[in-house]
This record gives structure tokens, C-alpha cells and sequence, in this order.
């Protein structure tokens, strides 16, 4: 046994080779080191000083015999860190309760000799587990299809644990998806710009699960490909490495090649809608938006989508036309600066109550793409025909540009929400509007919770209580029982429009501290 490469009960119980191996008695959390492995043919076995070493059983017969008990006594004095049995069937009670007081494992495994074999290769030969997985990966790549999908799935397949490709942000770009607080400590340990083909690295987690990350780069921004390990065997902590360095240039090549179809739609549907923007549409433009089916005639709702950081807008559209179709909306999405420019169209004017409803649904679409991209969402007014994508695009841009200042509204605005405070907005920012504004609200000012940012949000949200509650982050019957608070407080009615409004230009205009 080499130094530095036993692994613990517990992380070999996670290693593919010992899949087949169970725990019946003595516990392994976490477990001893396990230093190698010695092979006895039957429980009579007078067993030498093992030092850590698993005492391996070929013919264990019945694991409720007495004999078990005996040699759980005598592994235990020789210094063993387990015993491994062949077959899975129970201990008997006197022989759990032994194991457990000399707190020593007793394991079971239908081929043990297999077991023993792993064991002894991890623990001895880790050049050799490092050169089978850099071999069968070499091989199964030549076997697989051409696609991207194709080489992740027989990557994890190798290596038998889940791959991912992931972002700069670490967001999944294909193969398993990374949970929520693997995806953050990623993000923490890998540098923004890998130089060259850099190294691969290794994030331990809290959980004792272990990421190891290897850059791959060609055209496009840098992404990563990630291989996620539950616990620590160093032999194959060292060999994932070598396996994922010689997946990635294959990674590359097929990323390289979605890179140049993404760009070349991206342009075509980017050129198609510049031309919407300026003027009717010619035939041969109208044409063209059929094949792409969009529909340029109808009631369309513009949507602008903004994203700060470094964000992939041609890689991530599929996200967010994704985020659209799970909410039920069928939208156009389109490329455009730092962002998505979209729009929604129905065939017949919606009502007032639709629009409010579609407005909700946006901001949910919103939600689920936070979780990947640091969106804000400006949505446009319901307009007719060719002309009106272009105008409530605009309007939807200018929403998007207010609501990315806003957190306290979830960085989301509605021009149609916005009413006469969007037109008015100017002569809110005057010396004589500020100071007014500010005696208004000084009764809530001090108030404890944040009273200020509740009723600008209550009012930007249309004064719904559940969306005020869930932009806060708080429940609901607290969001009511602020709104009637500050009602008291500044001895208002919300449901008189004037107040509404004045209000509503004050909470824009007053700062929050």
C-alpha cells in the first residue's frame, strides 16, 4: 500500500467497484482507512497482524454460525479495519452486537474476490485504475455518436459518475445538472479566464463529495467539464482528471461546431428582426418570419430580458425559451446586446384581466430563469400589428432599463403597471417633488419592517399582497398586515387612485435605506 491512498469505508462504499458491497454490521460512518486487503478461504482463519488491511472471506457459509463471532473477535485483535464475508445474508444478533461493540464492520459482497481485487488495485496500483479508466474512455469515445449529448453520456458512463458541461457562471450547459450549492462552490474556485488548457481542479465540498473540473476551451466563452465523485478515493480522485483531459478536446470540437449553428441563427433571427424594427414589413420579410414562425400580425406583448455579468445571450436562448414554454407561453426569442428581446402574440385584443394575468406569468418565467442568470424584465404594452412589435419592444426596453435599478421590486416593471408614474417620472427627480415625497412617507420612514420598500412594491405589483409577499420573500398574512399598518400610519386609502398615485410617484423618488 502506497502512502496516501487509503480511502475510508465510506468513501470506498461509493466506489463503482464496490458497488455490490453492504454494510451488516459495526457501522461505517465514516469508517476506518482501509490500507489494502488479505484473502482467507474459511471463517477458521487465524488471521496475522492486518494493520488496517480487510480480512476477505471466500466461504462464509452461514453468517449466523458461531464461528462468525469468533473471527469478528480475531480480526478485531489482529488489527483489521473490516471484514468482508462472501453473501449478503444477515449477521445473527450476537455476532451485530460484537461488531458493534469492537466497532468494527462486518461487510457482505455476492463475489468478494472481485471486491478484494478493487481494493487492492486503489489501494497499491493506482496507475493502473488511472491507465483502465484513460484506456475504456479512449475507447467507448470512438464508439459513440457524433453529438455532444453522446459524449457526456459515455463519459459518465466510463467513469461511472455524473458529468456535466457547465458555464462560467456554472450553470449546466448539458449532461447532469449541478445542485444548487455544487454549482456556487464551483464558481468560487475556478478563475474567470483559464490560461491556455489549464489544469484541472479539484473543489472539495462540505458534503465530502469532490468536483473535479477540467476547462474547454475553443470558440465561445470557456465552459467546463465536471465530473462530480461522492467521497474521496484518492486513486480515482487522480485518475478522473487524466479521463476528463482526454474528453475535452472532443467536447471542444462538437461545442465548436454548435458554437458556429447557434451564431448562424443567432444573426439570421437578430438581421430578421432589425428589419421588423424599421417599418412595415416587405413581403420577403414577412416571408421570412413564417419560416422562422413568427407571427408578425396579431396583438403582441414585447418582452425585454436584460442579464448582467458575463452571459452567454446566443448559447443561453434556449434557457429562456425553455423558461417561456413551461409557463405555457409560446414566445419569439431573439438575440439582442445583453440580452433577449421577445414578444408574445395573440390573435384577438386581450382584456384588461388577461394582460394582468400574462404580466404574472412573465414575472414567473423571471423566477425561473434567476436561478441560472441575473435577469431583469421590462414587458411592453399589448399593440396591433407589424408596426406594434417594434413599439411595445421599445416600451419593453424602457421597463427594462427602470426595473434593473429596482431590486425592490424583483427587477421586474410593466409599462401597462406603470401607468401615469412612468410619464410623470421625470418631475419626480425635481427639488420641489423630493422633499414633498419625503414628508409623505416620513411616518413610515423608521417603522420597523421596511415599510418604505413594502408599499413601493404593493404598488408596483398592483397592489397584490401574494406577489408583494413573494418579491419579499415574506408570507403572506406579513404583507397584509404591513399594507394595513402603513395605511394607518399615513392615513390613506390605497384604493383611491390620487393616493395611489401620489404615493406611488413618492415610494419612486424617496430612497431606500
Amino acid at each position: 500500500m502506497r502512502p496516501g491512498l487509503s480511502p475510508s469505508l465510506t468513501a470506498m462504499l461509493t466506489s463503482p467497484g464496490w458497488r455490490d458491497v453492504v454494510v451488516l454490521g459495526g457501522g461505517a460512518d465514516p469508517g476506518p482507512r482501509l490500507t489494502g486487503s488479505v484473502v482467507a478461504l474459511e471463517v477458521s482463519v487465524h488471521p496475522e497482524p492486518l494493520d488496517g488491511q480487510v480480512l476477505v472471506v471466500l466461504l462464509a457459509g452461514d453468517h449466523t454460525d458461531w464461528r462468525i463471532d469468533a473471527l469478528i473477535s480475531r480480526a478485531s485483535a489482529a488489527g483489521a479495519g473490516a471484514v468482508l464475508l462472501a453473501g449478503v445474508e444477515p449477521l445473527g444478533r450476537g455476532a451485530q452486537l460484537l461488531a458493534e461493540r469492537l466497532q468494527l464492520p462486518v461487510l457482505g459482497c455476492p463475489d468478494p474476490l472481485a471486491a478484494h481485487e478493487h481494493l487492492r488495485r486503489v489501494t497499491a496500483e493506482p496507475e493502473v485504475v488511472r491507465s483502465d479508466l484513460v484506456l475504456r474512455a479512449v475507447s467507448a469515445l470512438r464508439r459513440a455518436n457524433g453529438d455532444l449529448a453522446s459524449v457526456l453520456r459515455t463519459t459518465a458512463g466510463v467513469l461511472e459518475r455524473p458529468v456535466t458541461l457547465a458555464g462560467a457562471d456554472g450553470g449546466t450547459l448539458d449532461g447532469d445538472p449541478l445542485e444548487p450549492e455544487e454549482r456556487k462552490a464551483l464558481v468560487a474556485a475556478l478563475p474567470r479566464v483559464p490560461i491556455g488548457w489549464a489544469a484541472p481542479y479539484r473543489v472539495d465540498l462540505a458534503s465530502g463529495a469532490v468536483l473535479i473540473a477540467v476547462a474547454v476551451l475553443g470558440v465561445g466563452p470557456v465552459c467546463w467539464l465536471v465530473a462530480r465523485l461522492p467521497a474521496v478515493v484518492p486513486a480515482e480522485v487522480a485518475a478522473v482528471p487524466e479521463v476528463l483531459s482526454v474528453v475535452a478536446p472532443a467536447v471542444g470540437e462538437r461545442l465548436a461546431l454548435r458554437r458556429l449553428e447557434l451564431e448562424r441563427d443567432a444573426r439570421q433571427r437578430t438581421s430578421l428582426l432589425g428589419e421588423l424594427l424599421h417599418g412595415e414589413p416587405s413581403e420577403a420579410t414577412r416571408r421570412r418570419a413564417v419560416d422562422l414562425g413568427w407571427q408578425v400580425d396579431g396583438w403582441h406583448t414585447g418582452i425585454r430580458i436584460g442579464a448582467d455579468g458575463q452571459v452567454d445571450v446566443a448559447g443561453r436562448r434556449t434557457d429562456v425559451v425553455e423558461a417561456f414554454d413551461a409557463e405555457g407561453l409560446q414566445a419569439v426569442v431573439v438575440e439582442q446586446g445583453d440580452g433577449w428581446s421577445a414578444w408574445i402574440t395573440a390573435v384577438s385584443e386581450p382584456t384588461a384581466t388577461e394582460v394582468q394575468e400574462q404580466a404574472a406569468t412573465i414575472r414567473r418565467v423571471q423566477r425561473r430563469l434567476v436561478q441560472t442568470v441575473d435577469a431583469y424584465v421590462g414587458v411592453g404594452r399589448v399593440q396591433a400589428g407589424p408596426s406594434g412589435i417594434a413599439t411595445t419592444l421599445a416600451e419593453a426596453g424602457d421597463a427594462a432599463g427602470l426595473a434593473r435599478g429596482r431590486a425592490e421590486t424583483g427587477r421586474f416593471l410593466h409599462v401597462d403597471r406603470l401607468g401615469l408614474a412612468q410619464l410623470l417620472l421625470a418631475w419626480t427627480r425635481t427639488d420641489t417633488f423630493q422633499p414633498a415625497a419625503q414628508a409623505l412617507l416620513a411616518p413610515i420612514k423608521d417603522q420597523p419592517g421596511d415599510l418604505v420598500t413594502t408599499l413601493a412594491v404593493y404598488l408596483d405589483t398592483e397592489s397584490s399582497v401574494a406577489e408583494t409577499a413573494a418579491v419579499l420573500g415574506i408570507h403572506r398574512n406579513t404583507a397584509a398586515a404591513r399594507i394595513q399598518k402603513i395605511q394607518h400610519l399615513l392615513g390613506v386609502d390605497l384604493t383611491n387612485p390620487d393616493e395611489r398615485l401620489a404615493l406611488h410617484l413618492a415610494s419612486r423618488t424617496t430612497p431606500v435605506e
